[in-house]
This record gives C-alpha cells, sequence and structure tokens, in this order.
C-alpha cells in the first residue's frame, strides 16, 4: 500500500485532488457533529441573505434555509449516492463481464446484446425512463444511475476476461479439476480488480454529476432533502438576483467532480505496471541529452560508427539507474562487431542510444558522443536524427512480429520505409520491394508482398525486418539479438544471410546477443558488456581462444559443444548487480571465483595492448600469457 501511494504522489494534480477530496469527504463525515442550523428549517424574513451576513456564513436561500447547512449535508448525500452507485454498477457490470467473457459462446451472445441494447440507448434517456417507470426519489435515481452505466464495466471487464480465460493458468487450474465457479473466484477476479478500481475510480464523478442532473430536474432528492443537484434546481428562478445561491452548490460539485477526476487518473497510473517508472507524459521524439561537457573532437579514426565514453540513465523519481557507464566502442566499414553479455548488462540501451531511441523520460543521455563519420549524432537536431534513422544507420529488431505492423502488408510495409527517406512511385516501390525480399532470400516474392506479417513464419517475418533495414542501402546496421527467438536451422539461414550481405555491401554490423556461438559465426571483434560496461574487447578468436575476464571465461564455459557430452557446463553463480546500486571497483567481484580485496576498491579501467583490452587487475592465465 505505501508503494501505491509514492506512485500515486509522482502526479502531483492526483496527490492534489486527493488532498482535496480527503478534505471534502472528512467534513461530510464530520457534519452531524458541526454546531449547524437544521438545513429544512423555513425563515422566510431572513430569505436570500447575502454571504458573511450575521449568523449565516454562506448565506440563505429563498425560504431562509441556510445556505451553509444545506451546502453540507447536501454535499454528504450526494458523495453516499454517487458511490453507492459507482459501487453497484461496478459490482453488477464486473460480474456480467467477467460471466460473458469466461464462459464465451452462446452466453457471451445472449449477455452482450443485452448490453447492446441497453447501450443503444442515450444514457440520460434511459435513467429519465426508470426513474420514470420507478417515479421521483433519490433511491429510484441512485437505480437509474447504477443501471445505465453497468454497460461500462460489463464491456471493459468482459474484454479483460476474454484475454485471461485462455491463459495458462486459468487452464492448469481446470487440469487441477477446479469448477468454473473457483476459477472466477481465484484466477479471474484478482487479476480484473484492479481494472475496477480504475474504472470506478474515474466514473464516481461522473455519476455524482448524473444524481445531481436528475435532482436538478426534480427526479432525485425531493424537498425539503437536500442534495447538491436539488440546490441547484431550487435556485434556478433567482439565478440572475441571487446568483450566490447557484454558484455556492455549483463551485462543490466542481470541486468534487474534479478532484476525483484527478484522483482517478492518478490511481489508474499507479495501478498500471506500464507506467511504475513515472513517465506520465508522452515520451519525447529522441532521447534527452543532458550533458554537462561538450564532448571532445574526434581523433582521426577509420570507424565509420564510434560510441566516445556513453553514458545513458533512466531517472526514476529519486532514483538513477546507470543502464551505460562510459561506454566506447567502434565499427569499421564491412566489419561486424559482436555485443555480448547477459540479459539487463545495457547492451539494448548502448544500440537504441546511438539513435536517440530511449524512452525519454526516464531515459537520458548525460555523457560521452555518438559519431558517424566524425559527426556526433547526440548534438543533431531532430529532423536531421529522423533523416539518420533508417538512411545512413538501420535496426534490426528482436521481436519482427511485435515491430511489423499487422494490418498492414509486407510490400506496403517496405514502401514506407523507402519512401519515408526519397520520393518513389507505387511502382518503382513495389519493384524495389520485390527486390529487397530477394536479396534476403525469401521464396516467391512477388506473391510475399502481398502477404501480413501474421501469415509469415518466425524467421520469414525477420528476412522481412533485415529487408527493411536494408531498404535505404545504409552504411550500418545494429542488430539487436534478431536470432534469439528462431530455432537453430532457422538461426544459421539468418546469420549467413546477414554475412553475405555485409561481404557484399560493406556493411557495418553491431550485433547484440548473449551467445558467443553466434559471436564465433559472424563477428570480426567482440565488446563483453556487464553491469553497464565494458569489461573486455578484442578480435573474436583471440577472446574464444583465451579469454582474460573472469566473466567472459565464464560466458564460454556455458557454450554446449557437440560431441563433447561430458564436459562439465559452467553456471555463473548469483546475479548482476541492480545499475542504480553498484557496488565500489568491479562490478563481477561478488560473483568471481578470483575476486581479491583489491577487486571492490576504487575504479578499475579498460586496460590492453594491441587489439585487446580487459578491465581486471587478475586476468585469466591465458592471457597474460599471451601478453606476457
Amino acid at each position: 500500500m505505501s508503494a501505491f501511494f509514492k506512485l500515486l504522489a509522482r502526479n502531483r494534480l492526483a496527490l492534489g485532488g486527493l488532498i482535496v477530496m480527503g478534505l471534502v469527504v472528512a467534513l461530510a463525515l464530520i457534519t452531524p457533529l458541526l454546531p449547524l442550523a437544521d438545513p429544512d428549517a423555513t425563515d422566510t424574513a431572513n430569505r436570500f441573505l447575502p454571504p458573511l451576513s450575521d449568523g449565516y456564513l454562506l448565506g440563505t436561500d429563498g425560504l431562509g434555509r441556510d445556505l451553509l447547512s444545506r451546502l453540507l449535508w447536501g454535499t454528504r448525500l450526494s458523495l453516499a449516492v454517487g458511490f453507492a452507485a459507482a459501487l453497484f454498477a461496478a459490482v453488477a457490470g464486473a460480474a456480467v463481464g467477467i460471466i460473458a467473457g469466461f464462459y464465451g459462446g452462446r452466453t457471451d451472445n445472449i449477455i452482450m446484446r443485452g448490453v447492446d441494447m441497453l447501450m443503444a440507448f442515450p444514457y440520460i434517456l434511459l435513467a429519465l425512463a426508470i426513474v420514470a417507470a420507478l417515479g421521483p426519489g433519490l433511491v429510484n435515481a441512485l437505480i437509474a444511475v447504477s443501471v445505465v452505466n453497468i454497460p461500462f464495466f460489463a464491456r471493459n471487464i468482459r474484454g479483460i476476461t476474454v484475454g485471461l480465460a485462455h491463459k495458462e493458468f486459468v487452464d492448469a487450474a481446470k487440469l487441477a479439476g477446479m469448477s468454473n465457479p473457483r476459477i472466477i473466484l481465484s484466477e479471474i477476479l484478482p487479476n480484473v480488480v484492479p481494472v475496477i478500481v480504475i474504472a470506478m475510480s474515474t466514473t464516481i464523478g461522473w455519476m455524482i454529476l448524473e444524481t445531481a442532473g436528475l435532482s436538478f430536474l426534480g427526479l432525485g432528492s425531493q424537498p425539503p432533502q437536500a442534495d447538491l443537484g436539488s440546490m441547484l434546481g431550487e435556485a434556478r428562478s433567482a439565478l440572475i438576483t441571487n446568483p450566490h445561491t447557484s454558484v455556492i452548490p455549483g463551485i462543490m460539485i466542481l470541486i468534487i467532480v474534479m478532484s476525483i477526476n484527478l484522483l482517478g487518473d492518478g490511481v489508474r497510473d499507479a495501478l498500471d505496471p506500464r507506467l511504475k517508472s513515472g513517465a506520465l507524459s508522452r515520451p519525447m521524439a529522441a532521447t534527452r541529452v543532458e550533458r554537462k561537457e561538450r564532448p571532445a573532437p574526434e581523433t582521426s579514426t577509420d570507424a565509420i560508427l564510434s560510441l566516445d565514453d556513453l553514458h545513458t540513465q533512466f531517472h526514476v523519481k529519486d532514483r538513477i539507474y546507470k543502464a551505460v557507464s562510459g561506454v566506447s566502442l567502434s565499427v569499421k566499414p564491412g566489419e561486424c562487431l559482436g555485443v555480448i553479455g547477459e540479459s539487463g548488462s545495457g547492451k539494448s540501451v548502448t544500440a537504441l542510444s546511438i539513435m536517440g531511441l530511449v524512452a525519454s523520460p526516464p531515459g537520458i543521455i548525460t555523457a560521452g558522443a555518438a559519431r558517424l563519420e566524425g559527426r556526433d549524432m547526440l548534438s543533431a537536431r531532430f529532423g536531421e536524427l529522423r533523416r539518420l534513422r533508417g538512411r545512413r544507420v538501420a535496426y534490426i529488431f528482436q521481436d519482427p512480429l511485435a515491430t511489423l505492423h499487422p494490418l498492414y502488408k509486407v510490400g506496403d510495409q517496405l514502401i514506407e520505409a523507402i519512401s519515408c527517406h526519397r520520393a518513389i512511385s507505387k511502382s518503382e516501390g513495389r519493384k524495389k520491394a520485390i527486390e529487397l525480399l530477394k536479396s534476403v532470400r525469401i521464396p516467391n516474392p512477388e506473391e510475399r508482398i502481398d502477404i501480413y506479417p501474421h501469415e509469415m513464419s518466425g524467421g520469414m517475418r525477420q528476412r522481412v525486418g533485415i529487408a527493411m533495414a536494408l531498404a535505404n542501402d545504409p552504411d550500418v546496421i545494429i542488430a539487436d539479438e534478431p536470432t534469439t527467438a528462431l530455432d537453430v536451422t532457422v538461426q544459421a539461414q539468418i546469420l549467413s544471410l546477414l554475412s553475405d550481405l555485409r561481404r557484399e555491401r560493406g556493411l557495418a554490423i553491431i550485433f547484440i546477443t548473449h551467445d558467443f556461438g553466434v559471436v564465433a559465426q559472424l563477428c570480426d571483434r567482440v565488446a563483453v558488456m556487464y553491469a553497464g560496461r565494458i569489461v573486455e574487447e578484442g578480435p573474436t578468436m583471440e577472446i574464444l581462444r583465451a579469454p582474460a575476464h573472469p566473466y567472459t571465461s565464464r560466458l564460454i564455459a556455458c557454450v554446449p559443444e557437440l560431441g563433447e557430452g561430458k564436459r562439465k557446463l559452467e553456471a555463473i553463480p548469483g546475479l548482476p548487480p541492480s545499475v542504480d546500486n553498484l557496488p565500489a571497483g568491479c562490478a563481477f567481484a561478488d560473483r568471481c571465483l578470483k575476486a581479491q580485496d583489491s577487486c571492490t576498491k576504487g575504479e578499475i579501467g579498460l586496460e590492453g595492448s594491441g587489439s585487446r583490452a580487459v578491465r581486471c587487475l587478475f586476468p585469466e592465465p591465458g592471457f597474460a600469457e599471451e601478453t606476457a
């Protein structure tokens, strides 16, 4: 619960709504204890007294009744009716939605067609019809408001339940012999409760308005009983001559509804796990760059793309996650650089930082440079950066099913990738798209160009992703684990394809992976990352033959070898450190079998001679012998 309130407090508007609503509710609760006049007692001799009159803080209405007393008692009644209506609508609507979504088939059709019939009528007309049938009264207004809002909850909860009903944990419960009611209560309901709470928090204010509207029309609270709506209705005839009688209840309705809506937005954000980072605003078009110092000019080099002391952080409230800390890399034309490490080591964040694709907020590039042919892309304006994306530097994402648009044909997406950077006719675009599909060895490209991504296998979709990356003849391709979700045969085909394309087109490739077997097959050089830093780099075969860093050695030992069934596969004990609380010295020390006291004291630099470099005080014996 404390974590929920911490997340809620990040949204200052929601926190303000919570404070104001808390004060209103507290005032309503203590109303019976306050020394107030009888809200229904009339005194025609003191009718329409203005605010701050003697004995009447907010004045009186047309019958001389104390407006302060009626306002507080009316607020109490309106809140009670609004919360009761929301609770009733949420319970009934959730029950209807869960039953329809879980059972499906004919049950779903019958229930949802009934819901559709209710939604076919304008909600206020339906509420008026219900009150007309039941008769005027606050209880009947409560029933009417609840009924017209049941379809809203039913549709929302039904949509969530349909997705949950086919999940593996529900199938496991069925296999365990659990009854359907028990599955609904123990498996489905806990997963939809947050949605119900969010829906309630955003509709209570609307229900208070609806109830006030019915009372305003004389169909809700009946005289002499007061709620905020009936106070407005009684005061409308004196709106011009004595506006305070209308303004005072109107302001209270505004305060209640606004505070509930602001609080509802905060509750929705706090309960949504996708927003726990605190990024409540729309991400920026490019990663925010806040460098305290301008990067030094690049020294003469033949690299086409280089990173110089890159730092990328995620600022979440008062915590700073140092995802990338001082990474320096370079890749030459026609060269393939492998970046390897465990999940969470900073590989993908490094790659996304190059093109300004790290989401801001909460991501921020705090230092370093990413240079394309010597020009710092982090200093480029967004328009220029947009022209570089896909044109000079292309990106192959890990999951093509998620990155390819499901509603557009493969050919249309390829043509769009080309037309974003240069004008091209439809016929020329189609011809170019077919050529791209041929270049990535997709059979029957003339037919495959007109199908949707879901109609292709995983390997074929990945080839389409590669074709999109090649659409504008880029100089550099960043491949972010493009073979992770593929079987071994398809993985070999993709790696062979990338290798051939590199030779044919002179592409520079940055290949991100966690598999040294892939690195050995494709990459000329390799950089090993751990906890946001490069811990070792050098030519691939040299590192495979004589790894220097203990972490690299353990990664290589985790790779199985054909014909080596008796070889023990090494596992790395423990877990990588949290990047918001990195230990002093070597981040790998607490998992390293060779660690000594000096490993946890002071900064350890990336040092080496020639083409090899390692961030370790006690490198592996094989490396020490080679460099001796």
